[in-house]
């Protein structure tokens, strides 16, 4: 059985790739620091928006997975991104990329523009919260 499981009511506007809450019961909390696009000799690949976001999303996993977790065991997760516009003009892309990369469960979600991120080369970071059975 699933520690966590979403609500999305009808009162509210339909989530597309996201939910809007997630319930999470028992299990083991595990915080994921924000990942960006580094690569593991810790330099900044890719040069588009999609392009960084895969790896930030795969790095994310790879912790997730470390910590004996998965994709579905998310239950809360943050996008940071210096340019909202282009994230906005790509989210269907983004949206493949999730769904390839994290399935179709979608945790509670936020996306969050910034000035900058800790690399300045980096144009996203991604940070969650999963739940553990």
């Amino acid at each position: 059985m699933s520690p966590s499981h979403r609500i999305n009511p009808a009162e509210l506007s339909p989530p597309t790739g996201f939910s809007h809450a997630v319930v999470a019961t028992g299990g083991h909390l595990v915080f994921l620091a924000g990942q960006t696009a580094l690569d593991p000799e810790g330099e900044i690949t890719g040069t588009t928006l999609p392009e960084q976001f895969a790896t930030a999303l795969t790095n994310l996993l790879t912790a997730l997975r470390a910590a004996n977790g998965a994709a579905a065991d998310l239950v809360r997760v943050t996008v940071y991104t210096t340019d909202v516009a282009e994230y906005r003009a790509h989210a269907a892309e983004l949206g493949a990329i999730w769904r390839r990369l994290a399935g179709r469960e979608y945790p509670a979600m936020a996306v969050i523009g910034v000035a900058r991120l800790w690399d300045e080369q980096a144009m996203v970071e991604v940070d969650g919260v999963a739940v553990l059975p």
